[in-house]
């Protein structure tokens, strides 16, 4: 069980030509392998990004998808752990998509998937946000073990869910994978103070890789990708530009944090079960 690893996060633009996101993302999963990442996690909808029927025109089976073939293509070639940021899924007898992060070995072979359980749907700044017009949630918690460490399995818009990342590093997750397309006005207010916020709570390791650019016409995209360690630091930060950016993480770091400071041990869900919300 390697007790260190090399993780690289990539920040990219993506939009809706399919090919050209497919393209891109390769050469960018080569540079991260070449800088000596055994992990390398890409952003949300690398692959496609678009409105209701963009979505529903490019999305893909888990079985038979482009984009799934590819990212195992790259995992065996490059001989890396891949998150998969999330792509869009068509799962059969369902009229509505799921928004979904798949993780393949270093062999190619696809060992986890996660289906995003909050939905973006808000009023920001005089925009407005539905993915629920075209995507369902999910609804299971996901924990995977891949290149020897406890991965938990998030995206995006569940940032916003303490109690998703809680349940995580009580199943023993020591790195959780944010893969995200945060907007431009939320990124600015709230991505660092809630990738630190969760860091610090559950200490484990935090990788966001982010959009940046306009993946859509008037809709910017906040990129910054982070990494950030159980202390709360953040050890590396993606600049304004499509990029690959990496970090060593260790585990002795989400022990030491967790003998210090050890609020996981140290909960009182006894008394928590009394307080029950009307």
């Amino acid at each position: 069980m390697p007790d260190s690893v090399r993780i690289a996060c990539v920040q990219l633009t993506a939009g809706a030509d399919k090919a050209a996101n497919l393209e891109n993302a390769q050469r960018f999963v080569a540079r991260a392998a070449s800088l000596g990442a055994a992990l390398v996690v890409l952003p949300e909808k690398w692959n496609l990004v678009g409105g209701p029927e963009v979505l529903h025109e490019g999305a893909e089976t888990l079985e038979h998808g482009e984009s799934v073939r590819a990212m195992a293509g790259w995992a065996k070639q490059h001989g890396v752990v891949l998150i998969g940021g999330s792509i869009v899924e068509r799962r059969e007898g369902r009229e509505k998509l799921s928004n979904t992060s798949l993780v393949f070995d270093a062999g190619g072979d696809l060992i986890a998937r996660y289906r995003k359980l909050h939905l973006f749907d808000v009023e920001v700044g005089g925009q407005v946000y539905r993915e629920s017009q075209s995507e369902e949630p999910g609804d299971e918690v996901v924990l995977t073990e891949a290149g020897g460490w406890k991965i938990g399995l998030t995206i995006c818009y569940d940032l916003r869910f303490p109690e998703l990342y809680r349940l995580l590093a009580l199943a023993g997750a020591e790195l959780a994978a944010v893969p995200a397309n945060f907007t431009l006005r939320t990124g600015m207010a709230h991505w660092h103070a809630l990738l630190r916020a969760r860091a610090i709570e559950n200490a484990f390791y935090v990788a966001a890789p982010g959009q940046i650019g306009e993946p859509m016409a008037g809709q910017p995209s906040y990129g910054h990708s982070l990494v950030i360690d159980p202390w709360g630091t953040v050890i590396a930060e993606a600049p304004d530009r499509e990029t690959v950016v990496v970090a060593e993480l260790e585990r002795r770091r989400v022990d030491e944090s967790r003998s210090s400071l050890p609020v996981l041990a140290q909960r009182r869900p006894d008394v928590y079960r009394r307080f029950e919300p009307k």
